[in-house]
């Protein structure tokens, strides 16, 4: 049993990265065990209505983020009143939390442990302390963080020797421009559509919350 965050890939059947590096070896428990957690597990993931689908992918949404019901779907609200792409939008608004972009700019292994990390008050955004995980970036925000040695290593440690780290710099190279030896983020436009991660079928989320 390798703890609950394992349980929530198999629960949704696919991988959500919830462990780092990990989940891109062979010790991926949704690699050794591709059924739901359980004692009825073993019989395989049932047959879903169509409802049933636009659950899951909402779920799906919610546990990558690590958010809540209240937050996804406030998100959701905010992405239909936008002139846009609904499905884009909400997207986007989930990208551009604060912790969000310090995550995917692989200043940590983890979701869990970088919101920990802003938190704890070790992130600034334009030199300012900013402790709230959920804190939208804006184009020209510089986030950094501050001064503290054995976080400096931890991050720097992330940074080159993770394969999640490296896979999710290469995504977001076309709108953050990372200085891995401060470590400093600056955001430089906001992500386009091709910027957004494709792990999705946002349009049953949207379905979803539409009905």
């Amino acid at each position: 049993m390798l703890g609950p965050k394992c349980r929530i890939c198999r629960r949704e059947g696919t991988k959500l990265f919830l462990k780092g590096d990990r989940c891109y070896t062979t010790k991926c428990e949704i690699v050794k065990r591709k059924y739901p957690p359980g004692i009825h597990g073993q019989k395989g993931y049932p047959k879903m209505t169509g409802y049933g689908i636009q659950l899951r992918e909402k779920q799906k949404i919610k546990r990558f983020y690590n958010i809540s019901e209240r937050q996804l779907k406030n998100y959701f609200n905010k992405a239909k009143k936008k002139t846009g792409n609904t499905e884009i939008d909400l997207i986007r608004m989930l990208e551009t939390r604060l912790d969000s972009v310090v995550f995917n700019a692989g200043f940590g292994t983890s979701r869990y442990g970088v919101r920990q990390m802003i938190n704890h008050g070790h992130v600034t955004v334009n030199k300012r302390k900013v402790s709230i995980p959920s804190f939208k970036v804006r184009v020209n925000n510089v986030i950094a963080l501050k001064s503290n040695t054995k976080l400096t290593k931890k991050v720097q440690e992330a940074l080159t020797g993770s394969v999640a780290s490296k896979e999710r710099r290469e995504r977001c190279v076309p709108w953050l421009l990372i200085d891995e030896t401060k470590p400093e983020i600056k955001v430089i436009k906001l992500p386009g559509a091709e910027d957004l991660p494709k792990d999705f079928n946002t349009k049953l989320v949207v379905e979803f919350y539409s009905r």
